[in-house]
């Protein structure tokens, strides 16, 4: 009976581990090809795993919750039709035990004896729940964050597949100001053996003289190690221009409305870099590379990651496929798609992998400029600084006039060992060419 490995994918760029969420299918059970066996989830985005193959489920690795690193065998499939016998999965009660940190203890003594423990060893709000009710691990974060028990939790009602909470509906909930006992409903829910604790303690923070210490959430480490790292691979340079955005600027105010009416979204400034940074790739295609070792490899794609800001403050880069091969109309779709999703946690694995530039608009902050750290393994990422009105020299047939414009730093922060002065300068150049010589004829 030939038998098939099932293995964690990888999910994106930076992601180095999945948690799983759900196995759809059993031991046991038969498999069709493509039919999705389990779900999992990152910090960013959750996922179902189809079948790679047609077959018998007939060993599974790892159980529910747990994180799995990528790459790792998580199941076996046989590929005839014979099915083995089931595998008995782990006793529920060594699951408890390995999800309770509680250590044993006696019954709790008078309030005013009561003496903090650490915060390892204080109580967990949000054990796994007794109605069998998925959360995944961006919900759980989100309730431990805010000191919502488990009693809360499963009381939410979700708007997801099968009843189950999305980010939205926590979100919502805490909007609603429904979780105004939290204190009080953390004090049922907790054992009866473990000192009530406060919301700092369920944060994983807590205060030594006069500061707060916060434990780094997943994703937030996950990019603290992203950001060393590019930081330790590439010598970053810093280049800068200024373009007037004038032309840009009047031409969207007379389009956006009639942009809104005929396709029912808005139209932003970030298809209109992207455009342009596609075509100044198509220019000066060795700012489109990346390095294994000694050698330069050049992308015949041109894929651009666009930063989104989400909810929680960290960010995401959904990234636009062939973004050459799509007009303004097409890239602003693509971008209000992606942006929107994203902040609703639904991208697919996909579509944050692939990316060979990277554009971000510290401009949405009020920032004026920004030296971007390179997503790796591109070597090079542009930042679109806030549109301002300023006092410019214009050159015309009667002779130089100051007026207001409207004017935009961008930069470039490239990987020296691949990309020198001329080329980066000459290619963000270019970009800023391109913005200033903006077709305001054209109607989308």
């Amino acid at each position: 009976m030939a038998k098939i490995e099932l293995i964690m994918p990888k999910m994106g760029e930076s992601i180095m581990e999945a948690t799983i969420l759900k196995w759809v299918k059993n031991v046991g059970d038969s498999i069709a090809m493509d039919e999705t066996i389990l779900e999992i989830a990152t910090d960013k985005v959750d996922s179902e795993i189809p079948s790679p193959t047609e077959g018998v489920l007939t060993e599974i690795l790892y159980q529910e919750n747990d994180v799995v690193e990528i790459g790792k065998v998580i199941a076996i499939i046989s590929t005839e039709g014979e099915e083995a016998a089931p595998t008995p999965s782990k006793p529920q009660k060594e699951k408890e035990e390995k999800v309770n940190v509680l250590p044993a203890s006696p019954p709790a003594p008078a309030a005013s004896k009561i003496e903090t423990k650490p915060v390892e060893e204080t109580v967990a709000v949000l054990k796994p729940s007794e109605s069998n009710r998925f959360y995944s691990p961006l919900v759980r974060s989100i309730a431990k964050a805010e000191g919502i028990s488990q009693v809360q939790l499963d009381a939410i009602s979700g708007s997801g597949a099968k009843g189950r909470v999305t980010k939205k509906d926590i979100l919502a909930y805490l909007k609603s100001g429904a979780n105004g006992h939290t204190q009080a409903a953390k004090m049922v829910s907790a054992p009866p053996s473990a000192p009530v604790t406060n919301k700092a303690s369920v944060n994983q923070s807590f205060s030594s003289g006069g500061h707060e210490i916060i434990e780094m959430d997943r994703m937030r480490k996950l990019i603290a190690d992203h950001m060393v790292m590019s930081k330790q691979t590439s010598p970053h340079v810093t280049s800068f221009i200024e373009v007037d955005m004038t032309n840009i600027v009047n031409w969207r105010n007379k389009q956006k409305k009639l942009f809104q009416e005929k396709y029912g979204q808005k139209i932003t400034f970030t298809p209109i870099f992207v455009e342009a940074v596609a075509k100044a790739i198509g220019d000066f295609p060795m700012i489109n590379v990346s390095v294994d070792g000694q050698n330069i490899i050049v992308k015949k794609d041109i894929n651009i990651g666009m930063a989104a800001a989400l909810p929680s403050g960290n960010l995401i880069v959904p990234v636009i496929k062939n973004a050459d091969n799509l007009n303004l109309v097409g890239l602003a779709k693509s971008v209000n798609d992606l942006a929107n999703r994203a902040r609703a946690n639904q991208l697919k694995p996909e579509e944050i992998q692939g990316g060979t530039f990277t554009l971000t608009n510290v401009g949405t902050f009020g920032n004026v400029m920004g030296t971007p750290i390179i997503n790796q393994p591109q070597v090079a990422i542009m930042a679109a600084g806030a549109i301002r009105k300023k006092p410019g020299v214009l050159e015309t047939e009667y002779g130089d006039v100051i007026a207001i414009r409207h004017m935009m730093f961008l930069s470039l922060s490239y990987d020296h060992r691949v990309v020198d002065g001329f080329l980066g300068g000459s290619f963000l150049r270019r970009v800023g060419d391109y913005l200033e010589a903006f077709d305001t004829s054209q109607e989308l």
